[in-house]
């Protein structure tokens, strides 16, 4: 199913954040976003999930989305991880799954054996409450908590923001097996070897628009554009 935005607006009080972005992402697919701080990725995110305010449209499955309730969103396919790594702190690994569940487990793609394989250190802290949990084992919990809900298309914010380079690769490989099982994904990364490697395509955010959209190899040839909206 593809999620497809078009201009879409977003605002924090009388404040103009996001001025008309308009992409599209297809099945199965990996787009990273990618921009310097402040250039409206997250806001991008939090608009598709019906966190801030927004106009314009977001279709998915053939209706606009767009300021729809989140839980509603996400009941139609739509997993969001954001950027503070959201656990339940007194809640053991194992809860915070079970919280993820879609519809008591029934139909999922995806069960406790599947993130346990995939993230043998969830099994081995599954009866540890998540507060206590380093921070990549909390940014592991939290994807797989979402994925536990069966989405469609993911959207994750950030999630190899402090995490150690070992923690960075076993998240480049959960997002590529994503995209084996047919999962979309929509990655905001400030890493781009990470984000260049793993996507399909890419999208670059400056003052709140997209300024680029095509290929990875398209961007990493395009020197002026990573000079003026990604390098320091």
């Amino acid at each position: 199913m593809t999620l497809k935005v078009e201009d879409l607006h977003a605002y924090y009080g009388k404040s103009h954040v996001l001025h008309g972005v308009s992409f599209a992402i297809q099945p199965g697919e990996i787009v990273a976003l990618l921009g310097r701080n402040g250039s409206g990725r997250s806001t991008t995110a939090k608009a598709i999930m019906g966190l801030v305010h927004g106009e314009g449209a977001v279709h998915w499955k053939g209706q606009n989305i767009l300021r729809r309730k989140a839980y509603e969103i996400a009941h139609l396919g739509i997993g969001y991880v954001p950027e503070n790594r959201d656990v339940f702190p007194k809640l053991t690994v194992h809860q915070n799954l079970m919280l993820g569940q879609k519809g008591a487990g029934k139909g999922s793609r995806w069960g406790f054996d599947d993130m346990y394989q995939m993230f043998p250190r969830l099994k081995e802290r599954q009866h540890t409450e998540a507060g206590v949990l380093s921070g990549g084992e909390q940014q592991m919990l939290t994807l797989c908590r979402t994925l536990m809900g069966d989405p469609e298309l993911i959207i994750i914010d950030e999630p190899t923001e402090g995490l150690a380079p070992k923690i960075v690769e076993l998240v480049g490989q959960y997002l590529r097996t994503l995209k084996d099982k047919g999962v979309s994904v929509l990655l905001i990364e400030q890493k781009l070897t990470i984000a260049m490697h793993i996507s399909d395509r890419a999208l670059v955010m400056g003052h709140g628009s997209i300024v680029y959209d095509g290929t990875p190899d398209g961007l990493r040839a395009d020197a002026n554009i990573r000079k003026e909206w990604l390098e320091v």
